[in-house]
């Protein structure tokens, strides 16, 4: 069977332990991917720790142009690329390639990171004193990857650790570790030395000895948000500098005034698209008035009926199986919990099953109506293809749910009203907003991030929040004598001149 090995400088070696990767369309174990440890660990941050001052110290233009060429690979691999994700994850083509796209813009944003890193310069801060600042690289970095976007996750955390003059360590999920390998092995064909990006797998005991290690500066982490709690914890009280992203609810808010046919296409995307497991999902609608929530309804269902569930090489298909039968169960036990809560069960999702690929971890697109704020299912993250709906009787209800909700992550609202939407962005207590936009994940130029338990640490991933969390910055004062033989005037601080 095929074994999914490490990529470290000097090679990986045996492993006492494996785990199985599986085929989601199948249900059938394909491969076994090594998991490391603390030992395995150490051997990759000393080549990272002997290779990282000399990348540090090549001008970043070099280091971008090492990002275009990289660019240039993975677009040139795309297919490739997006059906080894599919085959491990099980999100249908189109959405593999997506996963890396959005990853690839990270990576074009980093293109221009001789601009970025410029500094800051003032003249004449005080008598014959100028004042500079410049960003310097942490060290080593690590990036502990979700199995959800195996792609753009790894991406964006290494393109900008990597370009900033960090030397990464990629710990990818062990359900579908292959891309991220792949990855790596694009970059030392683009130009990297060796030993600036490596790739460790595991599970818990990699991802301690990682959040131990001494001469790890920085980690980021996005995962489950008792994960993120856990990690931001235990990396601080080892003096690192962590940014863990965790869970999410998101909620869309449906004003009676929305385009109906548009928010019904735009909500079977983000509810049910790559089987829900996204964290800017969209799982909760919330219709304003009981005539828009019958209204929404009414078109929901047959849009639904119309959604077609296939293998992800099926180019038909608008989304594919969850990613490993234990996750599948999960998913299925939220939908009974729902329904044992209450709720009205309106499309039932489970027992579905694929001619041919009878065993693959396959969910039907699921519909709830009446959820209420006190059931756990509204309360916890479901990561799967399940839309509750949660009636709001008034815009000021509305804005409530996501508000007090303890995830904090994405929002959106479906309005024609430019005043419902400007105030409704203003006083929404979550990190990121879409307007009309269902998944309002920003720009690579931008940054992303959740609030409350959907993020822990005070940077945000990619664009200048990414670079600010991969770098320190360092304020030089400096003062040049003019040679008199008196020596000049006595130094007097720039602050008190």
């Amino acid at each position: 069977m095929r074994q999914i090995d490490h990529l470290i400088v000097g090679g990986a070696g045996g492993s006492a332990r494996l785990g199985d990767v599986f085929d989601p369309n199948s249900g059938g174990v394909q491969a076994q991917v090594a998991l490391g440890d603390a030992a395995l660990l150490d051997r990759a941050v000393a080549a990272a720790k002997k290779a990282q001052p000399a990348w540090a110290a090549t001008n970043p233009q070099r280091r971008a142009r090492v990002m275009f060429e990289f660019k240039r690979l993975v677009e040139a691999n795309m297919d490739a690329l997006a059906h080894m994700l599919s085959s491990e994850h099980g999100k249908v083509i189109a959405d593999s390639k997506g996963d890396i796209q959005r990853g690839l813009e990270v990576i074009e944003f980093c293109c221009g990171i001789p601009h970025v890193l410029k500094g800051e310069y003032t003249q004449g801060a005080g008598p014959g004193i100028d004042v500079y600042s410049m960003r310097q690289p942490i060290g080593i970095g690590a990036g502990i990857t979700p199995f959800n976007f195996p792609a753009m996750i790894p991406l964006w955390m290494s393109g900008v650790a990597i370009v900033t003059g960090n030397a990464f360590l990629i710990k990818p999920s062990e359900r579908d570790p292959s891309v991220p390998v792949r990855l790596a092995e694009l970059f030392l064909e683009a130009g990297l030395p060796e030993g600036i990006c490596q790739v460790v797998h595991g599970d818990k005991e990699m991802v301690d000895a990682i959040l131990d290690h001494p001469d790890i500066g920085a980690v980021s982490f996005v995962g489950s948000s008792d994960i993120a709690h856990y990690v931001y914890n235990r990396g601080v009280a080892n003096g690192k500098r962590v940014q863990a992203m965790g869970g999410a609810k998101n909620h869309g808010i449906v004003m009676p005034d929305a385009d109906l046919d548009q928010v019904v296409n735009d909500l079977t995307g983000a509810a049910f698209g790559s089987a829900g497991e996204r964290c800017m999902a969209l799982p909760v609608v919330v219709p304003v008035g009981e005539d828009t929530a019958n209204r929404l309804r009414e078109k929901l269902i047959p849009a639904i009926a119309a959604l077609r569930v296939g293998v992800s090489t099926d180019a038909e298909a608008h989304y594919g199986p969850v990613v490993t039968q234990a996750h599948k169960e999960k998913v299925e036990g939220w939908i009974q919990k729902c329904a044992d809560e209450g709720a009205e069960l309106v499309v039932d999702g489970r027992g579905f099953s694929l001619q041919g690929h009878e065993k693959g971890f396959f969910i039907g697109p699921t519909l709830f109506d009446h959820v209420t704020t006190d059931m756990e299912s509204y309360k916890e993250e479901i990561f799967g293809p399940v839309l509750q709906i949660v009636r709001a009787p008034d815009f000021e209800t509305a804005l409530e749910l996501p508000s007090k909700h303890q995830y904090g992550n994405g929002v959106a609202i479906f309005t024609r009203n430019g005043h419902a939407a400007r105030e409704f962005a203003a006083r929404v207590q979550v990190g990121m907003v879409g307007i009309n936009v269902p998944i309002p994940v920003p720009v690579a130029y931008h940054s992303f991030g959740g609030w409350k338990r959907s993020a822990f640490g005070d940077t945000n991933q990619h664009g200048m929040e990414g670079v600010k969390f991969w770098t320190k910055v360092k304020t030089i004062t400096q003062r040049w004598p003019d040679g008199s033989p008196d020596g000049g005037n006595a130094f007097v601080i720039p602050t008190m001149g």
